[in-house]
């Protein structure tokens, strides 16, 4: 498959989150007429929806080695999401179209990384599709807040229309391509992996599920401070800071633009250091990322601040996907189990996001909490992650 290809596909699935997801709370809000609560609820039901969705279907593709065809459905779902979201202004209509559409539409991310793990990629490689997914981060906030802010909220439902419309072809050539070496030993033994098909001497290494799942419960909380600093940044940039809508997207788009070099960064520091180490750095500079934003009492402050943010991000995303799979044999699985991950710490950023504005600080308080989370993750992080295999080294 030919990594153009895989550009493209990274990209558009990029695009397409980065206009919903840092939109949908401020979408919620001035076309549905939801409260903070409703939002946090909305937000904790939707990404319920979608943890199912994201585990039961990536099992099946394992199953069936097929990881093309969810990629089209997700892409048909989504727009069957959009067309239902711009057509009613009910709140519970709205959420209804986000679990039946937009939950199983989600899976198209984890649908992407599993093919390239089924077709044999790299680690490198998939760190590189990960940062086109950041790139991705860059222009489409900025775009998003530009457009809703010119043409109204509902605008932002025509750009997903059109980036699901590519995700759709690009979905469709894929099946066009044959499949490579490595992916051809996974169909014809169940048992080998995308790395030992590779002669990676790290595919297949068991690690107690104890561990698995320890890892899981840290990268959930890790990945809930994040959705929920995501989710409130449009209404913590023009409530809190009252400044333009557009700056919002700008420091989104700033964010993402400096965690590139990082994610590719660690494609290289993978073999070179614990992953201990690594998520302990990240950890540092989460923590003092969200104490900057609890406190900044202006947009240069927030803004500065992304290069933290990037470091963070750049650990929990980058390092955990490559991680997970490289611990678990089934690429549909290992991919969903960290995508699972950021859906339960996505539902646990609703919480974060109702207990955080019930406090004096406003959406301020939703970074101190943060700050606080990825603090007490910390000595776990120090504690059980000095058990994790070592990285595989980098292919030169």
């Amino acid at each position: 498959m030919p990594f153009w290809l895989v550009f493209v596909a990274a990209l558009a699935w990029g695009l397409q989150f980065a206009f919903l997801m840092p939109a949908l709370a401020l979408l919620l809000v001035e076309i549905y007429g939801a409260t903070d609560a409703q939002v946090g609820t909305v937000l904790m039901v939707f990404n319920t929806a979608a943890l199912v969705a994201s585990t039961v279907i990536p099992v099946l593709a394992d199953r069936k080695r097929n990881y093309v065809a969810p990629l089209v459905i997700a892409a048909v779902l989504t727009l069957a999401l959009v067309g239902s979201l711009a057509a009613t202004s009910s709140l519970w209509v709205a959420t209804a179209a986000l679990v039946s559409f937009g939950a199983p539409a989600g899976i198209g991310f984890v649908m992407l990384f599993a093919l390239m793990r089924h077709s044999g990629e790299t680690n490198d490689r998939i760190m590189q599709a990960r940062a086109t997914v950041s790139f991705a981060w860059v222009g489409g906030p900025p775009l998003a807040t530009f457009v809703m802010d010119r043409f109204g909220p509902r605008a932002a439902f025509i750009l997903i229309a059109i980036v699901a419309v590519v995700n759709l072809v690009t979905a469709l050539a894929m099946r066009a391509h044959p499949r490579t070496a490595a992916a051809a030993a996974l169909a014809a033994d169940p048992g080998t992996t995308a790395d030992t098909a590779q002669g990676d001497p790290a595919g297949g290494r068991p690690v107690p599920w104890g561990l698995v799942v320890t890892v899981m419960i840290v990268f959930a909380l890790l990945q809930a401070t994040n959705n929920a600093g995501v989710s409130v940044m449009t209404l913590y940039v023009t409530e809190t800071l009252r400044e333009p809508l557009l700056w919002a997207g700008i420091v989104l788009g700033v964010a993402a633009l400096v965690e590139i070099p990082g994610l590719l960064a660690l494609g290289k520091l993978e073999g070179r250091f614990t992953y201990r180490r690594i998520m302990l750095a990240g950890c540092v500079a989460g923590i003092a990322y969200y104490a900057v934003m609890a406190l900044a009492g202006g947009i240069w402050p927030a803004i500065l601040a992304q290069v933290l943010n990037a470091s963070f991000y750049a650990c929990v995303a980058g390092l955990g996907l490559t991680l997970f799979q490289s611990m678990i044999d089934r690429p549909g699985l290992a991919t969903a189990l960290f995508s699972n991950a950021g859906r339960v710490g996505a539902i646990l950023s609703g919480a974060l996001i109702v207990a955080g504005t019930s406090t004096p600080f406003g959406y301020a308080g939703v970074y101190l909490l943060s700050a606080i989370i990825t603090a007490l993750a910390v000595p776990v992080v120090a504690a059980s992650f000095g058990r994790v295999p070592a990285p595989a080294p980098p292919r030169v």
